[in-house]
């Protein structure tokens, strides 16, 4: 399998607003993935498109802020 590559210096910031409780283990472990855990944190990623994908998969739990790059 190929991986794509992030273009250099490109990175996403994403925050979470919805809470994580009630939710199925795999929704919870992929906000851990990402680095958040609790309401509000944001979190500055490499956008690629692993992370893109486990953003899609919670897109209710979570926003892009922004994206830099």
């Amino acid at each position: 399998m190929v991986e794509k590559k992030a273009k250099a210096g490109k990175t996403i910031v994403v925050k979470q607003v919805a809470s994580a409780a009630r939710r199925p283990a795999k929704q919870t472990a992929t906000l851990k993935g990402l680095g958040l855990n609790k309401m509000n944190r944001t979190r500055e990623l490499e956008d690629t498109p692993s992370v893109r994908g486990m953003v899609n998969k919670i897109s209710h739990l979570v926003q892009i802020v922004e994206e830099r790059g």
